[in-house]
């Protein structure tokens, strides 16, 4: 047989069997989502939900979470019943080794022991063991204390009875992430903690205890109230004036259970936050159609009832839901996720049954209410009246983004390919650095839009003072695709949008600002990919015959203590902007594709986005000056 033949063949022998937990430990990312920093935490998350789901279904009233000195080591552990230590009659093993090291392995199948449950595709706590290079269990049941301890998804130790009788029954689990599979095993302290507040919301009456090692401190979250507590916080959060002064607050628990708090406010925005089984959905799913569709349907037969519609005036469901802040609940027995991540909802029923809930519940309270319900019509009525004054400013802007380039921008430099094919367009920082992106780059494919200044702080600019703005006109106009609703991707005129600043913090400052531009306003281009981030550098350093690039201080650093040898002394340029780069070297160093660096602007978690950009870009000056007081600590160099 030839050489070629031999590279040709397949057969049997090429079909490759990975058994036990191999499969997690080869492709993650199916079990995970990933490994960047939502993978991370995503390990801590799957073990929480069994911890909830244990109180949950009323078998635990306290879990604890401790983050370890070292950041990397977490210990959840609660006062449940403890997992099963006795012989798997399958397995053959104890149950508590098939749970950690046999995928879809758990007690939440049968439908006995949990009405409802978070983590219903049983890989959880086998696929944290699989990807953490040391995991420690400690269960307590029948008066005794058990430990087993593992490796990579193998055990390291056979399942050990300590000694002495103890009280009460639990299970800890502790764990620390591979770093062999985890770029970054660090865990963030803030990231933990919301999570653990958000279940103690969820789960009223249920302590949820968070020590933190690291920062030396402990906390405890407790909310009798339970999602009404967490709409009041989410409002404090956002700075959203609500105009009616109770909420409409809803429980049933026949046949699911569902929870539901809400209120309409001045706000220009909707914001929903909606959870599963405790699981925090953030691309929503079937609840949430079902809970928008009962929403509409009530408040539409309340304005047909008293027929309050004013003539010429068309009232819409995203009129209806302006201004409204809500958290729904539901917890249902066999929740169907779209993918391990579980942050859609896909279960077709329940869409159904939320609706049919909602509506006469709502148009009850609206009738029961009929002050507060007036003040909420009068807010729809408003908010239908200035979306009909603004379509016409959108259309403005919406005419002049046709593919045609005489109705583009006069200082858009396009590049001479007319198809969008590999085509990319930069958004660049002044007339100054426009002016040598336009002679470094090529025309065939990159384009060059320079902005004058800093950009329009989107999030706390109305939509008519919006577009107003030169200098957003010009960039919708250029992109191609529209803004808002009528924002189409078929129209979009170039394969990347690419935005390009100083290495500074003015320039930082910058790419923050556009950042809320198309996270509120074109968000489609980021769920797509084709947003990024250049990374032009800060300093230029030549040591010797040899030329470095620096994108920060610390990789400054890093470079003159990788050629610390004394010989040759190090000649360091710092970069006002670009606009002093020759042509060249902005070429081979952030235009150039085969040498330089792009960041890809990508969403993790919904919720803690917008809660972010809320807080750092919206009118409240208060989030901010706590955001900075909590960090200020870290900081090792202020640029003024």
């Amino acid at each position: 047989m030839s050489t070629a033949t031999k590279k040709k063949r397949y057969d049997g022998d090429n079909i490759v069997v990975l058994e036990g937990l191999e499969p997690v430990r080869k492709r993650p990312g199916m079990y995970i989502g990933g490994v960047g920093t939502a993978g991370l935490h995503h390990l801590i998350w799957e073990i929480l939900d069994n911890s909830v789901d244990e109180a949950m279904n009323g078998h635990a009233t306290e879990i604890t979470l401790q983050l370890h000195k070292d950041g990397e080591t977490v210990t959840v552990s609660d006062n449940g019943r403890g997992i099963p230590v006795d012989k798997h009659s399958k397995t053959k093993k104890s149950a508590l080794e098939t749970v950690l090291t046999v995928l879809h392995a758990g007690g939440k199948f049968d439908g006995n022991n949990y009405k409802t449950a978070g983590g219903l595709h049983g890989v959880g706590a086998s696929v944290v063991n699989a990807l953490s290079k040391k995991l420690v269990a400690i269960v307590k049941r029948g008066g005794a204390q058990y430990k087993m301890e593992f490796s990579k998804g193998h055990p390291k130790s056979k399942l050990k009875k300590l000694k002495g009788s103890v009280r009460g029954t639990g299970t800890a689990i502790t764990f620390s992430p591979d770093p062999t599979i985890f770029p970054r095993t660090d865990f963030n302290t803030a990231t933990i903690r919301h999570r653990l507040e958000i279940a103690s919301f969820l789960h009223r009456g249920i302590k949820v205890h968070f020590i933190d090692d690291v920062n030396k401190a402990k906390e405890t979250f407790f909310h009798e109230q339970g999602i009404v507590d967490y709409l009041g916080k989410v409002l404090k959060e956002r700075n959203a004036r609500p105009i009616h002064e109770s909420a409409f607050t809803l429980r049933v628990d026949d046949p699911a259970r569902i929870e539901l708090a809400l209120q309409w406010t001045e706000s220009t925005d909707e914001h929903l936050r909606s959870y599963v089984n405790g699981i925090p959905t953030g691309n929503g799913g079937t609840h949430e159609n079902g809970f928008r569709s009962g929403l509409n349907k009530a408040v539409r037969n309340y304005f047909d009832m008293h027929n309050l519609v004013p003539r010429g005036v068309k009232i819409t469901p995203d009129d209806i839901r302006e201004g409204l802040v809500g958290i729904v609940s539901i917890f249902i027995t066999e929740p169907q996720f779209q993918g391990q991540t579980k942050d859609r909802l896909n279960n077709p029923e329940v869409q159904s049954s939320m609706d049919g809930v909602i509506r006469p519940a709502l148009e009850q309270w609206m009738n029961n209410n009929r002050s507060v319900a007036d003040g909420i019509v009068a807010r729809i009525i408003a908010a239908a009246r200035a979306r009909a004054a603004s379509r016409a400013a959108s259309a403005a802007v919406s005419r002049k983004t046709g593919g045609k380039r005489s109705m583009l921008p006069g200082k858009l430099s396009d590049c001479l390919n007319s198809g969008r094919g590999d085509s990319e367009l930069f958004i660049v920082e002044g007339d100054s650095a426009g002016g040598s992106a336009k002679q470094g780059r090529n025309r065939n494919n990159q384009a060059i839009l320079p902005l004058r200044g800093k950009v329009l702080n989107t999030e706390s600019a109305t939509l008519k003072k919006m577009m107003e703005n030169k200098e957003i006109q010009d960039l919708v106009t250029a992109i191609g695709c529209g803004i808002g609703p009528k924002l189409d991707l078929s129209g979009l005129r170039y394969e990347r949008i690419i935005l390009l600043a100083d290495a500074d913090s003015d320039g930082h400052h910058i790419t923050t600002l556009l950042l809320t531009f198309f996270y509120r306003h074109m968000p489609q281009l980021i769920s797509d990919g084709r947003l990024f981030i250049a990374l032009p550098p800060l300093y230029r350093v030549d040591i010797g015959k040899q030329t470095y690039w620096a994108a920060d201080e610390e990789d400054r650093l890093k470079i003159l203590a990788d050629h610390a040898d004394g010989r040759s002394k190090p000649d360091i340029t710092r970069f006002k902007g670009l606009g002093e780069m020759m042509p060249k070297v902005l070429w081979s160093t952030t235009l150039n594709p085969a040498t330089r660096r792009l960041l890809k602007v990508e969403i993790d978690d919904q919720l803690e986005t917008d809660r972010v950009i809320s807080d750092l870009m919206g009118r409240d000056a208060s989030a901010r000056f706590r955001f900075i007081m909590e960090r200020a600590e870290t900081a090792s160099e202020i640029d003024v």
